[in-house]
């Protein structure tokens, strides 16, 4: 199994560690059920401090780390804006991040800045206190928490189907700076027979390196702008919203038509009767909000997994997770 210092990429990941978060996080899970087995849980790290560095804005992945280090104990700080750091004083990023390793054992980063957070990891290795770091979404990078916890769901989801094994997922919209889908598409490799269909305007198609990646792996996959064709016959739908905050001109997106890849409540009656709708939110008019009624829709349990599949994460990464995983507990 993959031993990991930082969290960074997804393709840090193979399948055993894969499976063993999946286990862990159903046996977090199980704790949930009792007051007593929170208290268990937040007895395992209150000896732990963690500094939640989100300079891009956030919704439920912040409140899901910070709720994680609650479940464990962990006390936290949190840099949300740069304009209340010595940033706005000229401070460089890297000094900024090395100040709070001094204070804290773990930081969590999201930024808007490529590849910042490997950055800050390799210079907090070659420092007296090399803490270790969590990409909690870098630019339009890579989103490997996400990616994790939407894995989690999958499993969760296709297990009285056969497993994730041999099913067909079809991403649909902003594919070209959509983080999420490039940090899912690489774990998705990792499970045999499994293919991707991804659904989206010619303008926002995947990257080449993501590309390249999936055919150096031999792994079937389809491009296509026949959204209907390709949901049709997926047995999960990843919907995601323009990413319209990395235009490099203003309306950018709107330039381009993606009304024709909104999923709405005519499509359900033509989706597979096992079928499983994600989103990784927020949302806009890209799924309709009837849709949440529908049983095959687990975008809000697939928020809430990102909480436990968190716990295990921290977990692994600081040392307590047999703490959980023994028989007796």
């Amino acid at each position: 199994m993959t031993q990991i210092r930082h969290i960074l990429s997804a393709s840090q990941f193979d399948r055993p560690f894969l499976d063993r978060i999946y286990h862990l996080t159903n046996k977090i899970r199980q704790f949930d059920k009792s007051k007593e087995g929170l208290m268990y849980l937040q007895s395992l790290l209150p000896h732990q401090r963690a500094m939640l560095y989100f300079t891009q804005p956030s919704t439920r992945t912040f409140l899901s780390f910070q709720s994680a280090c609650h479940i464990l104990g962990i006390k936290n700080s949190e840099i949300r804006d740069t304009s209340t750091s010595s940033e706005m004083k000229g401070e460089s990023i890297e000094d900024s991040l090395r100040t709070f390793s001094s204070y804290v054992d773990l930081i969590i980063m999201r930024s808007p800045v490529r590849g910042l957070c490997d950055r800050i990891a390799n210079l907090l290795d070659q420092s007296e206190r090399p803490v270790p770091i969590i990409n909690a979404g870098s630019g339009p990078d890579e989103h490997p928490t996400q990616a994790l916890l939407d894995i989690y769901t999958l499993q969760r989801s296709f297990k009285d189907f056969g497993g994730l094994e041999g099913k067909t997922i079809c991403m649909v919209g902003d594919l070209k700076r959509g983080r999420t889908i490039r940090s899912l598409a690489r774990l998705l490799t990792l499970f045999p027979g499994t293919r991707i269909i991804f659904a989206s305007p010619e303008a926002f198609r995947i990257e080449n390196d993501l590309r390249s990646f999936l055919q150096t792996s031999k792994f079937e996959f389809l491009e296509t702008d026949q959204f209907s064709d390709a949901i049709y016959q997926s047995d999960a739908i990843y919907m995601t919203r323009i990413q319209d905050e990395y235009d490099t001109t203003v309306g950018e997106s709107s330039k381009v038509d993606s009304s024709k890849f909104f999923l709405n409540a005519s499509h359900l009656k033509h989706l597979k009767s096992t079928a499983v709708i994600m989103h990784p939110l927020p949302r806009r008019n890209e799924l309709d909000p009837v849709i949440d009624k529908d049983p095959r829709a687990k975008y809000w349990r697939q928020e809430r997994n990102g909480m436990w599949t968190r716990v295990a994460l921290m977990t692994t990464l600081l040392g307590v997770d047999q703490k959980i995983l023994l028989p007796e507990l």
